[in-house]
């Protein structure tokens, strides 16, 4: 089969299209047949670093999510999920395929009405954006800043964030970022690549920030006194630092984070039926082929995507 190799960690040019073999499933996983692979920032942190949530022996296949059909089972799998659309994180290798084999009880599967591309995007993102508002509850009229608005989360969470009846903030590089974010409902926006962006003239009530460091720190920094502050990610290569003294004076709750497996689950299963009901829309902004996985990676990492980046595997 076609695939994507890691041999070793550094810059996108490390990611080198090759063959592999064809996986077989094991004890109670399928064998999807891939239509698209999920993208994210993680990937391109592990790629060049090696750290990261996910663990493997170089030479690899990375790849931690997938959109495509079941085509073959191995013992004890599930004959219904023969000929199924799904999408499935794979445990962090072998995404980059042309087939994967995982187990079937992590399968999601995709709902009538909702393309398998669009499923696909919300594998990963979609469920972060729905557990992050789960976790943060903000109550109906709340001020609430999201970071890195026209990012994969941050066009979820705008969305996810406006129909919960937030008042919402989108804080992005750039005017093509802010239209986005404008279109999908934020109430109001901010450019942060203008330095004077943290002169904002009211308080916000929470902060989602997927960008941590200098930015996610002058994001807290608008917090009112008894706000909230949600740190999901770093694309800015650290997380956000709120001193504990600070949040102590300010009365600022830090939250944080904790899924479940069941509760991952049961967000995956709503995001994707928000979306089949047309309820929320997944943004796709760049997608690849296969063999061009470097030059996603690359756009990844410009910061000039919107939305989510998919590598398109089928010939």
């Amino acid at each position: 089969m076609r695939a994507v190799w890691l041999r070793e960690f550094g810059g996108p040019q490390v990611l080198v299209p090759g063959s592999a073999p064809d996986p077989v499933p094991g004890e109670g996983q399928v064998l999807i047949e891939v239509a698209h692979a999920n993208l994210t920032f993680v990937e391109t942190q592990f790629r060049a670093t090696g750290l990261g949530p996910f663990t493997g022996d170089l030479p690899m296949v990375p790849g931690n999510g997938v959109g495509g059909t079941v085509t073959a089972l191995g013992p004890g799998a599930d004959p219904a999920w023969l000929g199924r659309r799904v999408v499935s994180s794979t445990g962090g290798s072998g995404g980059y395929a042309e087939l994967a084999a995982v187990p079937a009880d992590g399968l999601h599967p995709v709902p009538d009405g909702l393309a398998l591309d669009d499923a696909t995007a919300l594998l990963a993102d979609g469920r972060t954006a729905r557990l992050l508002l789960e976790t943060a509850a903000p109550a109906p009229g709340a001020r609430v800043l999201v970071t890195a608005a026209a990012g994969g989360v941050g066009t979820l969470l705008v969305q996810l964030a406006t129909a919960a009846g937030a008042h919402v903030v989108a804080a992005a590089g750039g005017p093509s970022k802010l239209a986005l974010a404008a279109e999908l409902g934020a109430a109001e926006t901010t450019d942060y690549l203008r330095p004077d962006w943290t002169r904002y003239p009211d308080p916000v009530d929470l902060v989602l920030d997927g960008v941590g460091g200098t930015l996610g720190r002058a994001a807290a920094g608008l917090l009112r006194d008894g706000g909230k502050l949600l740190s999901y990610g770093l694309a800015s290569g650290s997380w956000t630092d709120l001193p504990p003294a600070e949040a102590a004076a300010r009365d600022l709750t830090v939250l944080t984070l904790r899924p479940t497996p069941e509760r991952v689950r049961a967000a995956t299963a709503h995001v994707l039926a928000e979306a089949a009901a047309h309820r929320l829309r997944p943004v796709i902004g760049r997608r690849f082929p296969l063999e061009r996985a470097a030059d996603a990676h690359r756009a990844i990492e410009s910061r000039a995507t919107l939305g989510k980046t998919l590598l398109d595997v089928a010939p």
